[in-house]
């Protein structure tokens, strides 16, 4: 069970995202886009270099999930919003 908010997770894992993430996506060319947070499920959606990249798996995996985990509570669910899936978030 999730001792936080949706609200609650909010601000820590936009901080993460943006200080953490982002910049280490960036030097090989993506980038990273948080799009909502549901029910302990954090959306992102993983962009620019990342889209069709081989190693967009593992960097979901060894570094998106990890940073956010580790940091804020192992049992965050990630997910990558593929593009055009923004609008059918349940669907995932």
């Amino acid at each position: 069970m999730m001792p936080f908010s949706d609200e609650d997770l909010q601000a820590p894992v936009s901080s993460i995202i943006k200080t953490k993430i982002a910049p280490m996506l960036a030097r090989d060319g993506g980038a990273i886009e948080l799009l909502t947070i549901k029910d302990a499920r954090v959306f992102i959606q993983l962009q620019g270099s990342c889209v069709g990249c081989s190693a967009s798996s593992s960097t979901l995996k060894y570094i998106v999930e990890k940073e956010l985990k580790t940091a804020i509570h192992p049992d965050l669910d990630i997910v990558n919003v593929p593009q055009g899936m923004e609008d059918k978030l349940e669907e995932l």
